[in-house]
């Protein structure tokens, strides 16, 4: 049998690789039933699947018709392309380099902030948008909190706040949570 041949014929997926992909994508799916609603609908998915997956929102019990129905939705999920979805979830869940990036950089404009207050003028040009009153008000009480060893809430809603400013709506508290390594150095 000539190599040309062996390269071009495709052996069919055993019956547990199949199995396997399924779950996979009935997994995928699960996590789009986990997604809210506006961050659902800037997902680019076919009216079938989407209405899917707005109906296993609306299921409150976990029992044998959301489970059905979240076999209908990988069912549904066989007939397209799934790398869209995955990338879009990466980015929803914030483990695109993109997403990540961006993150990194709002951290070490609040790091910025908090160590100087000159640098709200580079929010301010970068933003105009920006409530600047409301932003030196989020330092002076962050740095508070940071010298009377309270909780951080001011720390938190300033990384919200420039968050917001950047066009980012979602609320990711992990990341407004921790400071990162990189809040000290500069872009």
């Amino acid at each position: 049998m000539p190599a040309d041949h062996d390269a071009d014929t495709e052996l069919p997926l055993s019956k547990t690789r199949r199995k396997q992909a399924m779950e996979e994508l009935q997994t995928l799916g699960e996590e789009l039933a986990g997604l809210s609603s506006d961050r659902l609908k800037k997902i680019d998915l076919p009216e079938s699947l989407h209405d899917a997956v707005r109906q296993v929102q609306r299921m409150t019990r976990n029992d044998e018709a959301r489970r059905r129905q979240m076999q209908y939705i990988g069912r549904l999920m066989r007939d397209i392309d799934p790398e869209p979805i995955r990338a879009a979830l990466a980015e929803a869940r914030g483990d695109s380099a993109v997403e990540i990036a961006r993150m990194h950089r709002l951290e070490r404009l609040r790091a910025a902030i908090l160590a100087d207050e000159r640098a709200l003028g580079e929010v301010a040009n970068e933003f105009p948008g920006a409530d600047l009153q409301h932003l030196r008000a989020l330092r002076r009480s962050a740095l508070k909190e940071q010298a009377n060893g309270k909780p951080p809430r001011s720390y938190r809603a300033l990384f919200r706040e420039l968050r917001a400013l950047s066009g980012d709506t979602t609320l990711d508290t992990d990341a407004a949570d921790a400071p990162d390594a990189d809040d000290a150095s500069d872009d």
